[in-house]
Formats: structure tokens, C-alpha cells, sequence
């Protein structure tokens, strides 16, 4: 079977060509996408940068634990007043936010030097009015925005930029605006260090100093966005690719019945035949995987700007992504060619010459099983969400495996839906159109297996979008003020509404960003996100439903700088509340806050860097990113594949171009008959594509009413009115130029 599937593989290269790309394509991608995973994943992190001309930090306590169960810290603790006291030589630095021509920290004067910074023109601030900057002018008077409030002060040192923007205050005036010890920095032997701090506070050297960056939880974020846009991009390279390969190899065993016929009648086996095909795959397979495998690491160094964090440049030279590249391409060619193995190892001695004529039965029943399966499967899953956890429909991990789910289905389904799609063609008048709707049906897996790339296309482009925005919708409807107000005012900073602006706003509600931890299964500690809220006593919390917190009972939390507390439940959170909590004002410490509700006649007070308007949702940027990224994905598949199934299609429309020519037929009458049959397989995809794109958006709408209520639908119209412009331009042009081929 191994010399009869080398022989085909020569004499009907055309056929496999389509596989072939596509499964170089697909490994070449997964060796790629595999590169930047694991180049993202194993480099080590950036070097320290605020303290990174200071041997040893002294940093205060960043965990709370609870029996045994521990969750890092939403309020930073202060060095401890007794320890800055017992060590006179350290260098005491405060973090605070100090907004000057751009978000940024203030610091005291005697800080500059832990990162390397120098004074690079000007003087030490001397009095509590000047500052030093790293941008401006000497003697400057500007405005700096801090969590008291606007202040003016004169510029009279000019500094190294360092790992982030800053603003220098006297030591007295960084006192006065942030009393927390954020850091200690000393130049003594860390053991020694170790043994006077004690558990008091924390001793960072070398690596760990990097712990008090800025630019930690930025960074940890990026390498989470980068294996999101990864994880999504591979899901959907191995779906399309082993759809490409299902539908190219189920349309090649349909071609070669008289073959496989002929095989059973000269004595070949079922089981002979069936393994003659996965022969074939995987001759094919390990060909176009060693190829892709081999393009990995350049297409790697291409893609790394687009998925790895900004500061990692350089591939990784790690091996295990080709080779799970490779091995990936062999199976994906294995599971994609098993059912079209099975079907030709069904091929009966006496079914040729019956079957080259007409095909007598379009669907068998395990093809039957598998659709109807794949389609349940995924509306269980939607209904299974929707009763469980609507809010949970808004992350687009959860509804992407359920689109594909759909697209499969049809696809699986769809050349038993050619005849009734293709019903109302038979009303047509002009002979080229009858004939080409009459071919069509009598063909129906042919036409299927041109219809299922665009399909595909469309599908999952339709279906994607539109769901993308929906819960973006979604989204910002969830994020709806929890009080009613005439208007809001929310920062264009990060720092938050500094409190002179708060006293300028009468009658104004605020809620302020924080953090709640609650103990599960007396084991898990869990940070919940939660806001502090002038709305609610001090003594009081109202939670969302699924904590299980009655009204009236005692909550035992703790809050975000890691003290206990017991609150009285006094009410219940809506579902997909965008916090799990509210506590009181009083237990928001430190930070600001995010937005104030007030009356529509507020004015705002110049300079406050503050607006009105609703808050700005953060955007996922990763799973968009992946979403650009699956959509270049599956175009690029798709193409491929309907290009090598129109090129399939060609030698077998030879007879039927030679058989109309001979009743009279002219050559323009035979060009426009093949181009309208191509334009009805392009239609059917696009049918079946707006049917799953209804499922999808439409399950996942139903899903959304239980949490928002009814939601705009946006469809992306000129995108796809685009994307099936090109589909259609590219089946006619394949299809024309499969026509100035030579007649056999």
C-alpha cells in the first residue's frame, strides 16, 4: 500500500497540493507561534531599574496570609517607623503619584541616585516649592497635580530621565505629600541586614530588587497577553488546518471511487484501502510539517514584535517547538483524512460505474452522527453558559470554541443542505443558470467542498466580529453607574481625583478601586475586586450573589491593607456587577477615587486632570490582537483552500464541458454555465455562513439579556461585504483560469 500511495501521490500531485501548503503553512506556524511562547515565557525578566545602583532595598510586606493561605497585598504596606529609626544611613524613598506633563511618581530629592539618575543641569531643590524634573525649563513655574491637590512650584533642576517620569520634591515636602516609607536603601552586606530586620520587612538584593519597579505588573501582563494571543492563534490554525485537510481529502476519495472500486475488485481489503489513505497523508504530512518546521524560527523572528512583550527581541533557540510542530502536522493530517479513510474503505467492488454517474447517497450516516453531534455539543454549551454563567459570555475565550463548534458542523452538514438551498434556482429561466443549478445538486459534495471555504471565511469572520463587539457592548452596559447621576467626572490620569478636587465637588458620590479578600474552603484566600463608596456606612458591605452572603449576616474579610474586619451584609450586587464588593469609603486608604457621580450643574476646577464622561473600560488589547490574528489565519487558509478545490474539481468538468460542447453548447455559454455553478457553491457558503453567525451571535445575545438586558448588535457589513467580494472574485478567476486549461 506504501508503492501504491507513492504512485498516486505522483500522478494526482494537483490533488494534494492544497494539503500540502496547508500543512506546511500550519506546522510553520506552530513552530513560530511555539517560538514566541516559550521565548516569552523562559526570558528572564528585566533587571531592576528604580533601585538598580543600590546593592541592598528594604521593602515592607507585600503578602497577607491567612492560615497558611497567602495572596499578594492591593494596599502597600509602609516600612515600619522603628526600623527607618534603627538604620539613620539608609537612603528613605516614597513613591507617590505627581502628575506633571504626564503621568508620573514624585520622590524625594535624596532618592535620585538609586537608579543611576544624576543631576544633569540647575540645583537641589532647597525649599518646599521647587522640584527637579527631567524635562522642562529652569525657573519654570508649573503645575503638579498630587493626591492633595494642584500646587505650583519652580523648576530648578534639571535630571537624568530614569526608568519612569518623575518629579523630585525636597526631602521635607515628599514627608509632607506621602508620609509612607515606601523603601529603604542601604550599601551594607545583606546578611547583616537580614539579621537586623528580622520578619519585620523584606530584604530584595540582585533580582529581586525588580520587585518594586513600576513596570512589574506591566510586564506580567504582557507575557499573560502574549501566551492569550498565542493560545488563540494556535486553536485556530489547527481547526482550519484540519478542516482544510477533512475537506480536500473527503472531495478527493469522492473523486477516486472508481479507483478505490477497482482496488476492492482486484482483491484490496477495506482495511487495505483505508490505510493506502493515511499512507498518503502522511507521506504528505511529513513532507509539508519538515518544511514548515525548517521556515519556524525566521517566521518566528517575524511575529516575535506581535506577541512578545515589547523589551524581549531575540527568539529563543529552544528545539521542542519544531519538534511539537512536527508532530502536530502528522496528526493533524491523520485526524483530518479519518473519515475520508473511512469512507473510501466503504467503496464496494460493484459501485464504479454507478457511482461516476450520480452520487446515490450524499451524506453516510456517520457524517449524519458527527453533525447533528457537533451541533448539539455546542448549543448544550451555550445554554450550559448561559444558565450558569452569563457574565462569563463576555470573555471572548468562552464563545471562540463554540463558533468553531458551529462552523464544523456545518460544514459537516452542509452537502446534505446543497439540494434544499439550491431548491429555488430550478424557477431559473436561462438555460445556463438551469444547468448550472441542476449540476450543483447533482454534485452536492463537490459543491459542498467549494462552498466550505468560504464558509469558513465568512463564518467565522462574521461570527467573531460581531461577538467581539457585542461584549464589548456588553461590557460597558455592565459598567453602568451603581447610583443614578445627572453626570460623572473620572480622572485622565491614573492617579485618580485628588481630594482639593473632591472638596470642590459638592454633593458629588465617589467610588474608589480596592481590594477584599475573602478565605473559601478555609484554605483559598481570594482578592476580590471590590470599591469603596461613599453609598455605604463604614460597617457595612454589599456583596454579589455568588459569595452566599445573606442580607443581615456578618462578613469576616479582610481588606486591602490585610486587616480583619467583620461587616454587615446590607445588600446584594446585581450579576455581572463590575465589583464583587462594596465596602465603605473609609476603607479605601491610600488610593483615589476612579469616579465621582454628581449634579449636572458641576463645574470642574481648572488643572484638576479630571472630565466629564463616563469611565473608559480597558480593552482586552490581547484578545483583539488574537482576533486579528485568527482572522489573517483563516484568510490565509481559506484562500488555499478554495483555490486547490476549484483546481481538484477541474479534470473531473473536462467530460461535461466536452459532453455540453458536443449538444451544441458554445464556448461562452460553457464559460458563463461553470462560473454561475461556482457562483452558487459561493452562495450556499455564504448562506451557511450567515446561519452560523446567527447561532453564535444569537446564543450569545440570549446569553447577555440575563446580565445587560437587550444589547445593540453591530455587524461588521463593509468587512464582510469585502471579504465576500474577494471570495467570490477569487472562485471566478480560479475557476476561468481552470477553463483555459487544455480540453482532454
Amino acid at each position: 500500500m506504501i508503492a501504491i500511495a507513492l504512485a498516486t501521490l505522483r500522478l494526482r500531485w494537483v490533488s494534494f497540493v492544497g494539503t500540502f501548503v496547508a500543512l506546511a503553512l500550519g506546522s510553520a506556524l506552530m513552530a513560530a507561534l511555539g517560538l514566541v511562547l516559550d521565548t516569552t515565557v523562559s526570558s528572564p525578566a528585566r533587571p531592576p531599574q528604580r533601585y538598580s545602583a543600590v546593592p541592598v532595598i528594604i521593602a515592607p510586606t507585600q503578602t497577607l496570609t491567612v492560615r497558611g493561605a497567602s495572596a499578594p497585598l492591593a494596599e502597600p504596606r509602609g516600612v515600619p517607623a522603628d526600623l527607618v529609626a534603627a538604620l539613620p544611613d539608609a537612603v528613605v524613598d516614597r513613591v507617590f503619584p505627581a502628575y506633571y506633563l504626564r503621568d508620573g511618581v514624585g520622590r524625594p530629592w535624596s532618592a535620585l541616585g538609586l537608579a543611576g539618575q544624576k543631576l544633569h543641569s540647575g540645583r537641589v531643590p532647597a525649599t518646599v516649592d521647587e522640584i527637579a524634573v527631567d524635562e522642562g525649563r529652569l525657573g519654570d513655574v508649573v503645575p503638579v497635580v498630587t493626591a492633595d491637590g494642584i500646587r505650583q512650584y519652580t523648576i530648578v533642576g534639571i535630571v537624568d530621565k530614569g526608568p519612569q517620569p518623575a518629579v523630585f520634591f525636597t526631602d521635607a515636602q515628599a514627608a509632607a505629600l506621602s508620609p509612607r516609607v515606601d523603601a529603604l536603601a542601604l550599601n551594607r552586606p545583606a546578611a547583616e541586614v537580614r539579621q537586623l530586620v528580622g520578619d519585620r520587612a523584606l530584604v530584595l538584593t540582585g533580582q529581586d530588587r525588580a520587585r518594586l519597579d513600576a513596570n512589574r505588573a506591566p510586564d506580567a501582563r504582557a507575557r499573560n497577553n502574549a501566551a492569550t494571543i498565542v493560545g488563540i492563534a494556535l486553536g485556530f490554525a489547527a481547526f482550519v488546518a484540519i478542516f482544510v485537510v477533512a475537506s480536500t481529502f473527503a472531495f478527493a476519495v469522492a473523486q477516486r471511487r472508481s479507483e478505490f472500486a477497482l482496488l476492492r475488485a482486484t482483491g484490496a481489503t477495506p482495511g487495505q484501502v483505508r490505510r493506502m489513505v493515511y499512507a498518503e497523508a502522511l507521506l504528505v504530512a511529513l513532507v509539508a510539517a519538515a518544511a514548515g518546521v525548517l521556515a519556524g524560527p525566521t517566521l518566528g523572528r517575524v511575529l516575535l514584535p506581535f506577541g512578545a512583550p515589547p523589551w524581549i527581541t531575540t527568539v529563543s533557540g529552544a528545539v521542542w517547538p519544531q519538534w511539537t510542530a512536527f508532530g502536530t502536522g502528522a496528526a493533524v493530517a491523520l485526524l483530518g483524512v479519518s473519515a475520508a479513510a473511512w469512507r473510501a474503505s466503504r467503496v464496494r467492488p460493484g459501485e464504479a460505474m454507478r457511482e461516476s454517474v450520480v452520487e446515490s447517497r450524499i451524506m453516510p450516516p456517520t457524517r449524519w452522527v458527527l453533525g447533528f453531534g457537533v451541533l448539539a455539543f455546542a448549543l448544550v454549551t451555550m445554554a450550559i453558559t448561559a444558565i450558569d454563567n452569563p457574565a462569563g459570555a463576555t470573555n471572548r475565550k468562552s464563545y471562540m470554541p463554540i463558533v468553531m463548534l458551529l462552523v464544523a458542523a456545518c460544514g459537516l452538514l452542509a452537502p446534505a443542505l446543497v439540494r434544499p438551498l439550491t431548491a429555488p434556482l430550478a424557477r431559473l429561466r436561462s438555460a445556463t443558470g438551469q444547468v448550472a443549478a441542476a449540476s450543483a445538486r447533482a454534485s452536492a459534495r463537490r459543491t459542498a467542498a467549494i462552498a466550505a471555504p468560504v464558509l469558513v471565511t465568512l463564518g467565522l469572520a462574521a461570527s467573531l466580529l460581531t461577538a467581539s463587539a457585542l461584549t464589548d457592548t456588553a461590557k460597558s452596559t455592565m459598567d453602568k453607574p451603581p447610583i443614578a447621576a445627572p453626570a460623572t467626572v473620572v480622572p485622565t490620569s491614573a492617579a485618580g481625583l485628588d481630594r482639593e478636587l473632591q472638596r470642590a465637588l459638592p454633593g458629588a458620590q465617589f467610588s474608589t478601586p480596592t481590594s477584599v479578600y475573602t478565605l473559601e474552603g478555609e484554605t483559598v484566600l481570594i482578592r476580590r475586586d471590590a470599591a469603596a463608596v461613599t453609598w455605604v456606612p463604614d460597617d457595612a458591605i454589599m456583596v454579589t450573589p455568588d459569595l452566599d452572603l445573606p442580607l443581615g449576616t456578618l462578613a469576616h474579610v479582610w481588606l486591602a491593607d490585610g486587616s480583619p474586619i467583620s461587616l454587615r451584609v446590607i445588600g446584594l450586587l446585581p450579576m455581572g456587577a463590575p465589583a464583587d464588593i462594596l465596602v465603605g469609603a473609609g476603607r479605601a486608604f491610600s488610593a483615589l477615587p476612579s469616579v465621582a457621580y454628581v449634579p449636572a450643574t458641576t463645574r470642574i476646577p481648572p488643572g484638576h486632570n479630571a472630565r466629564f464622561g463616563p469611565a473608559s473600560t480597558p480593552s482586552n488589547d490581547a484578545s483583539r490582537t488574537g482576533l486579528l490574528v485568527v482572522l489573517a489565519i483563516i484568510l490565509g487558509y481559506t484562500t488555499l483552500s478554495l483555490v486547490n478545490t476549484l483546481l481538484m474539481a477541474a479534470p473531473d468538468r473536462a467530460g461535461e464541458r466536452r459532453s455540453l460542447h458536443l449538444l451544441g453548447a458554445l464556448p461562452g455559454q460553457i464559460h458563463r454555465m461553470a462560473i454561475t455553478e461556482v457562483l452558487i457553491a459561493v452562495a450556499i457558503g455564504a448562506v451557511l455562513a450567515a446561519g452560523c453567525a446567527v447561532l453564535a451571535v444569537g446564543g450569545l445575545w440570549l446569553t447577555l439579556l440575563r446580565v445587560t438586558g437587550p444589547l445593540a448588535i453591530t455587524v461588521p457589513w463593509p468587512l464582510l461585504a469585502v471579504l465576500t467580494a474577494g471570495t467570490t472574485a477569487l472562485a471566478v478567476l480560479t475557476t476561468r483560469c481552470s477553463l483555459l486549461s487544455p480540453r482532454r
